[in-house]
């Protein structure tokens, strides 16, 4: 119903010329206004009850993650701090899904929580080189490249037009961020030789003066050096094992808790094969300028979920805190299941996970690891808060709370069990829910988040239960869950294990429970705020 018509009122004729013209008008009149003669005023739904959930049909649009507006997104490009708020590119596709190719579109915030977006910034098909991949934008504070002072700089894999081989391209604007202009038709880093040569990620290094890039080219990691972000030169590479084809690299530095400065070299990557995620791997080492060194040949995986790919890492508005601390966000998807979310029937299929907040801690053996949490600013969503000081638990107790969106924090204990946790987004009938918990036995020990009682993407049935190591000999553990309406992010004690899921629950379905098997669990300081 439109406004119009809401707020239609009765306007009385001020002459009537034809008689048969008032009696259809004032009949018409009398139908519409049935409660004309009584002192009632008309009764019509305001703005606000007509978009209430009872009165439209249920959607799985996330609330307080970023969604794309329409269409298609995936990969998200690293967001930067310039003119007072945070710019943030990703890949996007109007066309889909029948149309094919990618490109830039911008979105703003000043809290990492709200989002406006910017609309397109690199459309796609602009020049013989086609659609416009992943890549990495940088502030050119020094104006090395020459566009000007301060000019925003993106370096773009594109298939070029010589047989869409994967060649890097330089796009820059100098509207703050707005639109980019395409430099050249023709590469600033051609391909050499490689199927696999995509998905920059720049940096500058202080120490030398220069700008450094990481360059996914297969198994590969590529390290390359410029003065002027146009010429580039190869300066070495690092090899991985058993995980695939690496994707959207990251390289950065980080202080940990004891003081001490180390590199972190990122990828998305693909652990299936050793029993390892298919989200975000990472070394800690040493970088000289032209080579890295990592402290392990084994990677340490960021989310050990199923949807968290293509993640990138950011400053913050500031000075890094003497590079104690960085944002992350990544894509929630997969591509074993991509096209199949019920948010196509929303005609649109695309978001991020929160943005988080990482660390980088230090243990015994010279171990380095990376922790993370959700941002500090989350906390202005929280409208109402529910909670429980302390629950003894042999069995099953559902709460007197229900919830749809919301942030679950408890601690638990226990003496001797063997699976103890919370089920959420539970149906009526106990049948439908997710279950977030610990499983400790002689053999096997782990956290997990099981995703196969509800509605979820992967129709083989192989990605429903992600599971992390797990130290069962703390007898302890804490849990800090995000629920929202597709998805759901675990983080375990400090963050060093985290999982993050899709799932599709249906809308009535918002009980929460917690149980214990094999033993009695204490759960102590449940809280859980309800979000706007």
């Amino acid at each position: 119903m439109n406004k119009e018509i809401r707020n239609k009122k009765w306007v009385k004729p001020l002459c009537f010329i034809l008689i048969g013209l008032s009696i259809i008008i004032a009949i018409g009149f009398w139908v519409n206004h049935p409660n004309k003669s009584s002192n009632k005023k008309e009764e019509t739904p305001s703005k606000e009850e007509d978009s209430t959930p009872e009165n439209k049909e249920h959607s799985y649009r996330a609330q307080y993650h970023f969604t794309v507006p329409d269409k298609w997104k995936n990969d998200p490009q690293k967001p930067i701090y310039f003119d007072g708020k945070y710019h943030y590119y990703y890949l996007y596709n109007r066309d889909y899904p029948k149309g094919n190719g990618t490109e830039w579109r911008h979105a703003t915030s000043k809290d990492l929580v709200h989002w406006k977006d910017e609309g397109v910034a690199i459309p796609k098909y602009t020049n013989k080189n086609g659609d416009p991949w992943s890549g990495s934008v940088v502030i050119d504070k020094e104006n090395t490249a020459g566009f000007g002072k301060d000019a925003l700089i993106a370096i773009v894999t594109q298939p070029s037009a010589d047989g869409g081989k994967q060649e890097q391209y330089l796009w820059y604007s100098t509207d703050k961020g707005k639109t980019f202009t395409s430099y050249s038709e023709e590469p600033i880093m051609k391909n050499p030789g490689t199927h696999d040569f995509r998905d920059p990620k720049i940096i500058w290094d202080k120490r030398n003066d220069n700008w450094v890039m990481v360059m996914a080219e297969g198994s590969k990691i590529g390290f390359y050096e410029s003065h002027n972000l146009k010429d580039w030169h190869y300066t070495s590479g690092f090899f991985t094992e058993e995980i695939g084809i690496v994707e959207c690299p990251d390289l950065y530095m980080m202080r940990a808790n004891n003081g001490q400065l180390k590199w972190v070299l990122g990828v998305s990557a693909n652990g299936k094969t050793i029993g390892k995620p298919n989200t975000y791997a990472y070394w800690t080492g040493f970088f000289d300028g032209k080579e890295f060194y990592p402290d392990h040949s084994e990677p340490q995986w960021l989310d050990y979920g199923f949807d968290w790919y293509g993640g990138v890492t950011f400053e913050g508005s500031k000075e890094p805190d003497n590079n104690f601390k960085r944002y992350a966000l990544a894509w929630m998807n997969n591509w074993n299941y991509v096209h199949n979310t019920p948010t196509m029937e929303e005609d649109f299929n695309g978001m991020d996970s929160i943005v988080r907040q990482i660390e980088l801690k230090h243990e015994e053996d010279n171990q380095y690891y990376l922790v993370s949490q959700p941002i500090k600013a989350m906390n202005q969503l929280t409208h109402s808060i529910d909670s429980h000081e302390q629950i003894e638990l042999n069995g099953t107790k559902t709460l007197d709370i229900k919830g749809e969106i919301y942030q679950l924090e408890a601690d638990i204990s226990w003496s001797e069990l063997k699976n103890v946790g919370f089920r959420l987004r539970e149906s009526a009938d106990k049948e439908s829910h997710i279950d977030v918990g610990i499983f400790i036995d002689p053999l096997h020990q782990y956290s997990y988040v099981n995703r196969s009682r509800t509605g979820h993407p992967d129709e083989s049935n192989k990605y429903v239960e992600s599971k992390a190591p797990f130290d069962g000999s703390k007898q302890q553990v804490h849990l800090k869950i995000l629920v929202d309406k597709s998805s759901i992010e675990v983080f375990i004690d400090d963050g060093r294990i985290t999982h993050s899921n899709l799932i599709f629950p249906k809308a009535e379905d918002q009980g929460i429970s917690l149980y214990s098997e094999g033993g009695t669990a204490i759960f102590k300081n449940i809280k859980i705020e309800h979000l706007k």
